[in-house]
């Protein structure tokens, strides 16, 4: 198999059958990275780049938040916006058993189960966003309402 032969990961395989279209970056990576620090490594504007998060609520129920790589999730925002008493993040344990994907290569788009998920609104003004591609050295950017169509999210202020 020939080195620049595009490996799609379950993400992109899923926004191309949904005919959604996004620009793809890799990355040399062996093990999690925060996104500042992939974004720096890509040469990518910090505001562009979103940060994929889980929690669970008292319901037992996960949901899926999107935010800035820069920015705090506000875990009582969060609880509203997803109609819990309150959310609080997974351990990082279970990341793959819950989503599919690991730490640093986690994307609201293809999980194991449709998650109810959440973009910040601070996304919904940008012309795109990136988030990751669905594997560590993977990022993709697409429209925020491209994402939140193929992750069935919404919009809301989930910031601290």
């Amino acid at each position: 198999m020939s080195k620049n032969k595009e490996i799609k990961t379950n993400a992109m395989r899923i926004l191309d059958r949904m005919k959604i279209s996004y620009s793809h970056y890799t990355y040399e990576c062996e093990e999690f990275t925060d996104g500042v620090q992939v974004a720096d490594m890509l040469g990518l504007p910090h505001e562009k780049v979103y940060k994929t998060l889980v929690a669970q609520g008292v319901s037992r129920e996960y949901f899926v938040f999107v935010i800035p790589i820069e920015a705090e999730l506000d875990l009582k925002k969060a609880a509203r916006a997803v109609g819990e008493k309150s959310v609080s993040m997974i351990h990082v344990k279970e990341i793959n058993s819950v989503t599919g994907y690991v730490r640093g290569g986690c994307t609201a788009v293809g999980m194991k189960k449709q998650y109810r998920t959440v973009i910040d609104e601070s996304a919904e003004s940008l012309p795109s966003m990136i988030v990751s591609g669905g594997r560590i050295g993977s990022q993709i950017e697409l429209a925020p309402q491209d994402l939140a169509e193929a992750s069935r999210a919404q919009f809301v202020d989930v910031l601290a």
